[in-house]
């Protein structure tokens, strides 16, 4: 009869004879070891500290009857448990689950000569057996099967997810897509746009002075007409004038333009000018000072005609900022300049009056004759007051003599002093010279001052009219408006 054989665990070692049983008694050993752990227990280690020790002391081939015992066994043998070495060697190795040796109850070997039967030893009570954790295992089991179940669900929903997404990229961009590129490459109206550029410039020399000067002959200069002629050609004036003069309403409601581009024919006037916005696009290049313009309609010949148009509207436009400019500054050089013509008139007028009056065209010459005469009187008085004197000297003068040039002294000084009179006193009721002299040398003199008033004010409106033409804004058409020969719009790959 083979006798049985019972095989040690590793972690117990094998007795060749069956100890007896100690009673109820402690030994020393074990009761060092409940010392050791009650002390370990109030260390107050977390459970997963715990569990580490656990798993450390299985990968050791320790065998304990608790994760505390498990403790204490490792710090007896010198293992730290808690060391982030041992941690990693428990990842490395797959937490020494499945390389760790069973912990199986101790077995004697039997001796195939010997024909006692030895009965399974006691084993030591400091090295008992290590309880089997069902349960874990269970926990474990409970455990992979919700992270199997878990990533399931994750899966289904990472798919549905997917598929959801799918739809709205179909719904919200891929239908949209291909509705928007069959409608740009059958559907949409051929559109041919126009394109112009120009640029409003000043008439003010580049020497102008003072602070003007910096800016002149840039786009600084101008920059506020350029933005006020965008403004306009972008307004709802301009789309109605062009609606009146060239039928722009008309051209948009064409029953072959496509229903989203056409304007109906009761359209509103806000319809008709976000049609008008769409249409025309104006930009404004500060650093060069250009305005670009770009229009767009069914046919390049109309979009010509509106190009050219906006054009002249332009043009109008700046002409009529600086005319009421230049008429403001010529107005009051203009109303200045009459009023001295006015009172030059009034002064020549009055100077022929007192001419023809007192029958004297000029008082100098008047005055001048006068006194060449009296002059020449004295003269003669002079000669004969000689005569006369060199006549008495003679011890027996001539007296008919004498009495010929005495009279002939009174009648010169007769003379002379009818001639004073006329200077300085009137004749039969008449003004004097002096006093006709007097009055038309004002009369002349009032009509110099104001001769001179006209001439000052003709400078003074010459001056204003050349200002007034430093002021003119003049539109440079940089780029002249050519139709196109193929259609700009719809660009139906950049469009969808």
């Amino acid at each position: 009869m083979e006798t049985p054989r019972i095989e040690a665990t590793s972690g117990a070692p094998a007795h060749s004879a069956a100890a007896p049983l100690v009673g109820s008694v402690d030994s020393p050993e074990q009761v060092a070891a409940e010392t050791e752990i009650d002390a370990i227990r109030k260390e107050g280690l977390t459970g997963r500290q715990l569990r580490m020790a656990r798993r450390v002391a299985q990968k050791h081939g320790l065998a304990v009857t608790s994760d505390f015992d498990a403790v204490r066994q490792l710090r007896a043998q010198g293992i730290d448990p808690f060391q982030k070495s041992n941690v990693l060697d428990l990842i490395k190795t797959g937490g020494g689950s499945k390389d760790a040796p069973a912990a199986l109850p101790a077995t004697a070997q039997v001796s195939e000569g010997s024909g006692k039967t030895q009965l399974p030893q006691t084993i030591d009570p400091m090295r008992q057996l290590p309880s089997t954790d069902v349960r874990r295992q269970q926990v474990l089991d409970d455990r992979a099967k919700e992270i199997r179940r878990m990533q399931r669900e994750i899966a289904r929903r990472r798919q549905r997810n997917l598929t959801l997404l799918g739809l709205r990229l179909a719904f919200f961009i891929l239908l949209p897509t291909l509705i928007a590129g069959y409608y740009f490459y059958t559907i949409a109206t051929p559109m041919y746009e126009t394109r112009s550029e120009f640029l409003i410039q000043q008439a003010e020399p580049p020497s102008a002075a003072g602070m003007g000067g910096l800016f002149a002959g840039t786009s600084m200069a101008t920059q506020q007409d350029s933005i006020s002629v965008q403004s306009y050609l972008a307004s709802r004036d301009a789309m109605l004038r062009l609606d009146e003069e060239y039928g722009f309403r008309e051209e948009f409601s064409q029953p072959d333009i496509d229903p989203l581009q056409r304007l109906s024919e009761d359209a509103t006037m806000n319809e008709a000018y976000k049609t008008y916005s769409r249409r025309v696009k104006l930009s404004y290049d500060p650093t060069e000072g250009l305005v670009r313009m770009k229009v767009s309609a069914t046919s390049p010949e109309q979009s010509l005609v509106f190009s050219e148009a906006l054009i002249d509207y332009a043009e109008e436009m700046v002409d009529h900022m600086t005319a009421r400019l230049r008429a403001d500054q010529m107005a009051g050089a203009q109303e200045n300049y009459e009023k001295a013509e006015t009172a030059r008139t009034e002064a020549l007028r009055e100077l022929t009056r007192v001419q023809g009056e007192v029958e004297m065209l000029d008082p100098l010459a008047e005055n001048g004759a006068l006194m060449g005469r009296i002059s020449t009187l004295q003269g003669q008085r002079d000669k004969l007051e000689i005569e006369l004197a060199g006549l008495k000297d003679n011890p027996r003068p001539n007296q008919a003599r004498v009495n010929a040039t005495t009279a002939q002294i009174d009648r010169v000084n007769s003379q002379i002093a009818s001639l004073r009179e006329q200077i300085t006193e009137g004749e039969n009721g008449r003004m004097s010279q002096t006093q006709m002299s007097a009055l038309v040398r004002e009369a002349e003199e009032n009509y110099q001052a104001r001769l001179l008033l006209v001439q000052e004010s003709l400078a003074s409106m010459e001056s204003a009219r050349v200002e007034a033409n430093r002021q003119v804004r003049y539109l440079s058409l940089s780029v002249r408006p050519v139709p196109p020969d193929a259609p700009t719009y719809p660009r139906a790959f950049e469009n969808t």
